[in-house]
């Protein structure tokens, strides 16, 4: 017998008691208000670092197509897809297809004269606004 209550208190002490156990949900409760804030600053600054990349690459791509082609691009699916240019060697973009920026809306391409811009609306994602991102 007297091993049975042994065994019992054993498996009574071998768990958490509820004290233990909201004493730890409590720390993580303060730890993820502390960290939370600090990291939601940190995702919007990797999406506008990751546009301005994505914008940097594009360009990459418009200024090959220029050396192939003699001429801009009129849009951005010309890099992606051949029309009537004699020494078109794409696609120039990276698995063939144009990629949308962090926020999932299109890049503006706009085309003037000898030059171009590669706009991402941003955050917002409304163009002409502060927050649009540009290389």
């Amino acid at each position: 017998m007297e091993k049975t209550s042994c065994n019992n208190q054993r498996n009574r002490r071998a768990g958490f008691t509820l004290i233990e156990v909201l004493l730890v949900v409590v720390i993580i409760g303060i730890l993820a208000a502390v960290a939370v804030p600090k990291l939601t600053g940190r995702v919007k600054q990797s999406q506008i670092g990751a546009a301005k990349g994505s914008i940097s690459g594009m360009g990459v791509s418009v200024d090959l197509y220029e050396t192939d082609n003699g001429n801009l691009p009129d849009s951005l699916n010309a890099l992606v897809t051949k029309g009537a240019e004699p020494n078109w060697n794409g696609p120039y973009l990276k698995d063939a297809k144009v990629p949308n920026d962090p926020w999932g809306t299109a890049f503006q391409y706009t085309k003037k004269d000898n030059a171009y811009e590669i706009r991402s609306a941003g955050p917002d994602k409304s163009f002409g606004t502060d927050d649009d991102v540009t290389k």
